[in-house]
């Protein structure tokens, strides 16, 4: 299980969630493409001066898909009518990742908003039939979020 970043100066900028969110996505998203450590990838933001802080939210949500990636993707893997998590577009792979992981473990997040909010990432950071595609594996996994997160 990977570490939780320590105290920085660089930590907790004051940006939106939305915002926040999004940093999150490029960040699992930059990971995946250099086949690195997310939370690695994140300390070295964390610890760099040169640019934007990182806020505690876009932390939390790096560190909340780290720790629960394994679970997580077999969710993907078994709602992703068709599709296999490899073939994807890395980017609609890092915004269902969020997507799920706030469903399920940002109790502070209600699902229609954590749905919400992956369809309009997708939308601003991917193809024009991904918002579709995200909205329909987060809503197959909406349906029985209760459930899950009841056992999981």
């Amino acid at each position: 299980m990977p570490e939780k970043l320590p105290p920085h100066p660089n930590r907790g900028g004051s940006i939106s969630r939305r915002q926040a969110r999004r940093r999150a996505v490029e960040m699992l998203y930059e990971a995946a493409q250099r086949d690195a450590d997310a939370v690695t990838l994140l300390a070295d933001r964390v610890g760099a001066v040169e640019v934007d802080p990182v806020a505690d939210y876009t932390i939390s949500v790096v560190e909340g898909v780290t720790t629960r990636r394994e679970q997580i993707d077999e969710l993907l893997s078994e709602h992703s009518q068709g599709w296999t998590l490899d073939r994807m577009p890395p980017v609609d792979l890092a915004v269902l990742r969020v997507g799920v992981y706030e469903m399920l473990w940002s109790a502070d997040v209600p699902d229609a908003v954590a749905i919400d909010e992956a369809v309009g990432l997708a939308k601003e950071l991917s193809t024009d039939d991904s918002p579709r595609f995200v909205n329909g594996v987060l809503g197959r996994i909406g349906t029985i979020a209760d459930r899950l997160r009841a056992v999981l």
